[in-house]
């Protein structure tokens, strides 16, 4: 089958299948091999080396171009428009919650929404509201709620 394939096509075969799998099982890695072997692919119908050499080829440019890949993103990082996207702790900061399980030794459980969360804070007990301030993994970190003063609607002391 591959008989009558001139070398430089299989190579081009190959990174397209690559890239096509990056389409298909996103991954980091398998895009940059796909860029070496159509790079292999062009270096052998230029120069038509042996097989030994493509190869050789082949793992030298996957290798630079996966560490030039993950320099690049790692000093200029794609950023998201929804960094905290999965982070769903991190979307409640700022939250009120019901305690349902007193605090004691600074843990309990309190319920956002419909569904209930370990957290850590300060003592309270049960039916308390409290504030979202963080998160470590699963568990929130509260704060008691406090109630904030509404500005006076009376006219200024005359001074």
């Amino acid at each position: 089958m591959f008989e009558s394939l001139e070398p430089y096509m299989i190579w081009v075969v190959i990174g397209l299948v690559l890239a096509a799998l990056e389409i298909v099982v996103p991954g980091v890695y398998l895009i940059w091999l796909a860029v070496a072997a159509l790079l292999t692919g062009a270096l052998t119908f230029v120069f038509d080396p042996g097989v030994p050499i493509q190869i050789v080829n082949f793992v030298s440019i996957a290798l630079i171009t996966a560490f030039s890949a993950r320099r690049f993103l790692r000093d200029k990082p794609i950023l998201s428009s929804d960094p905290l996207m999965n982070k769903r702790g991190g979307r409640m900061v700022g939250e009120t919650a019901v305690v349902v399980q007193s605090f004691e030794g600074g843990t309990g459980r309190i319920k956002v929404g419909d569904s209930e969360w370990l957290a850590r804070g300060v003592d309270v007990d049960a039916g308390e509201r409290v504030r979202i301030t963080g998160s470590e993994g699963a568990i929130l970190l509260v704060e008691p709620a406090t109630v904030v003063d509404s500005p006076s609607l009376e006219a200024p002391p005359a001074g």
